[in-house]
């Protein structure tokens, strides 16, 4: 799963978008996505600017509970499982990228978690799922620009560090 969230109250998103604007974000989504199948919820599609839809070089799967909802280069599928299964047909990485009640469906079903932090508390109605620790370990925080796992200031502004956890095992 991948997504963006504010350090402090976990806010992903309100009025339909992303409350901030890091063109580093952007990229590094890019760039882990490449080559992959994105699994989104309907809200999360339409959210996306019609000129970026679909992704390139991604099969864009759209998770709706609508059976009739059909899109130009969107994949519809109405259940998780039909979503995982497209993937599975795929035979590429999966990443779910959201929104909300998409990432706390399949929390229960991911290995990896990438996330990355923007500094600070955001007005929002959209929230990130719970990181629980006993389940997640944090297995890089530095991927930020000093590669120290501090907050890098973006070229828009906000601060932000990337973060990746893994699911642990019985070993971890």
């Amino acid at each position: 799963m991948i997504w963006a969230q504010a350090s402090d109250n976990g806010v992903i998103g309100t009025d339909g978008v992303m409350p901030w604007h890091i063109p580093e974000d952007l990229a590094h989504f890019k760039r882990i996505t490449a080559d992959s199948t994105v699994v989104m919820g309907r809200k999360t599609w339409e959210s996306l600017p019609v000129r970026f839809r679909p992704l390139p070089g991604r099969l864009n799967v759209v998770l709706t509970r609508d059976p009739l909802w059909a899109d130009t280069g969107a994949v519809p599928a109405n259940t998780l499982e039909s979503a995982l299964a497209l993937a599975a047909d795929e035979g590429k990485p999966l990443w779910i990228m959201g929104g909300g009640e998409i990432y706390a469906s399949f929390l229960a079903k991911a290995d990896v978690l990438e996330v990355t932090e923007v500094r600070g508390s955001f007005t929002g109605e959209v929230y990130a799922p719970r990181i629980d620790d006993s389940l997640w370990q944090t297995v890089s925080d530095g991927g930020d620009v000093t590669g120290t796992g501090d907050f890098s200031e973006s070229s828009a502004g906000p601060e932000y560090r990337f973060v990746r956890y893994e699911r642990r095992t019985a070993e971890s």
